[in-house]
């Protein structure tokens, strides 16, 4: 069983505890109109870049060579593009890991109808919730978002440790409505075992998506410190703990 990647190296605390062995895979089932990485959507690729093809056994084989990189905690980190498109070599390989005793993380648009079959595989789970309305969602995304918010609630029944990244875009998901709506869906749950963390807007895939030959659609949609604050004050006062990495 093979798995798909663009990129990997080893990158510390950002993607979860400690210094970690950070795969970028190929493929992703959304079209984020901001995505960093939109070479990495199609399971394929786009030219000019390029992926990589290696066997999960490979794989198991490198993190095991890798262990004294793996201080302060850290691990392996799976991330995208999204790695859930290549759902059952991701369960194969995370098992694998499990199975060496080496820490995981995953990071994931959280769209996948099994995801909750991997949450015993993965000890930091990073799940993206980019806006609380489906009728936005899938007009930013191209995506819909219920499989989502269902994801994040069984996370959170289950109470499993978790960071929920909500990107701050203006004009996508910054109105006090919109607030309003992030908090709602919060409001009712159990989410002592959850961390949030707001990503502000930035235009680092800009030219990858020029590169692509594809149109960057993108316009004004840089947020100020006060918005990040906003967010930020808004979720503690509801006693949501907030971090920043």
């Amino acid at each position: 069983m093979k798995v798909k990647y663009f990129q990997r190296g080893f990158n510390y605390s950002q993607d979860g505890p400690g210094n970690r062995l950070v795969y970028h895979l190929q493929g992703c089932n959304m079209r984020c109109r901001w995505c960093a990485n939109p070479e990495s959507i199609p399971l394929n690729g786009i030219a000019p870049y390029k992926f990589e093809e290696i066997n999960v056994e490979e794989l198991l084989d490198e993190a095991n060579r890798s262990l004294m990189m793996f201080f302060d905690g850290g691990g392996v980190t799976l991330t995208g593009g999204e790695p859930t498109v290549q759902f059952e070599a991701v369960r194969r390989w995370l098992s694998g890991l499990k199975e060496q005793n080496i820490n995981t993380a995953m990071e994931t648009n959280a769209a996948h109808p099994e995801l909750p079959g991997l949450f015993p595989l993965i000890d930091h789970l990073i799940m993206d919730f980019k806006h609380h309305c489906d009728g936005k969602h899938l007009k930013y995304t191209g995506a819909h978002n219920d499989i989502i918010k269902r994801n994040i609630a069984s996370a959170l029944e289950m109470r499993k440790q978790t960071v929920i990244r909500i990107p701050l875009i203006a004009g996508v998901n910054t109105s006090r409505d919109d607030l309003r709506g992030f908090l709602d869906f919060f409001k009712d749950k159990d989410t002592s075992a959850v961390s949030f963390e707001f990503l502000r807007y930035h235009e680092y895939g800009k030219q990858k998506w020029e590169r692509c030959g594809m149109e960057y659609q993108m316009r004004g949609a840089f947020v100020d410190d006060k918005t990040v604050s906003d967010y930020e004050k808004a979720f503690q006062l509801q006693s949501l703990k907030v971090i920043r990495t």
